[in-house]
């Protein structure tokens, strides 16, 4: 059976050279595209069938990709959302990822990459493509010590706190701590989790499910 996927992207060349890569890969199928957030809403609420993973481009007119997924996460959450991005902006994919993501994949990957992501996601409903450079070898080791892996109730705060769209500084404050503890913190759980940037960081601890974003979203509406 074929995997259905779906396609927002304002960048119309972009988006159709993107269906055309898609429909060559085995096992999957593009159905549906729109030319923002908007005009693919109102194409899933007419169709019947749903497709099975949506890529959802970050910046859009009419319609943005927090908007459009958060919309998709609350009247169809069977659906798998991958955000796409040209702009390696950690806010904004981060803000993807609390709406409802669960993968985020750059415009400019490669092919063999993006493939392999939609495996994955298929298979797996997540990837990480910071966590995915490793070697087999390293893989396997770092799985292997993962029940042994120990974290502070600070690095817990720490993480939680990441995964909003406040800036280090702004989460160093808000911990009542140093820029350079922070710093700490972050580096130490990069190495816990074997990635290299704040996305890779906040999507390994909801993996783990370390994190809760529907509490990080309840603290951002009451601030």
């Amino acid at each position: 059976m074929r995997i259905s996927v779906g396609i927002a992207d304002d960048q119309l060349l972009f988006m159709k050279s993107l269906s055309a890569l898609i429909d060559t890969f085995p096992g999957f199928e593009v159905v549906m595209d729109g030319v923002n957030g908007e005009d693919l809403c109102r194409k899933l609420t007419l169709t019947a069938s749903v497709p099975d993973i949506l890529l959802l481009d970050v910046n859009m007119p009419v319609m943005d990709g927090p908007a459009t997924a958060a919309f998709v996460a609350q009247r169809f959450p069977v659906i798998r959302m991958v955000a796409l991005s040209m702009k390696d902006d950690e806010i904004s994919i981060i803000k993807m990822i609390r709406a409802g993501c669960c993968a985020y994949l750059s415009k400019d990957m490669h092919p063999a990459e993006l493939e392999k992501a939609l495996q994955e996601v298929a298979r797996t409903g997540y990837y990480n493509a910071d966590g995915c450079h490793s070697s087999h070898v390293r893989t396997a080791a770092l799985k292997a010590r993962l029940p042994e892996d120990k974290f502070t109730a600070r690095e817990m705060e720490f993480l939680q706190l990441a995964c909003s769209d406040m800036t280090y500084k702004q989460i160093a404050s808000a911990m009542y701590l140093s820029e350079r503890t922070i710093d700490g913190y972050r580096e130490s759980l990069f190495e816990k989790f074997q990635v290299q940037s704040r996305v890779g960081m906040v999507m390994e601890g909801l993996r783990r499910e370390l994190v809760d974003l529907c509490r990080q979203n309840n603290t951002d509406q009451i601030t």
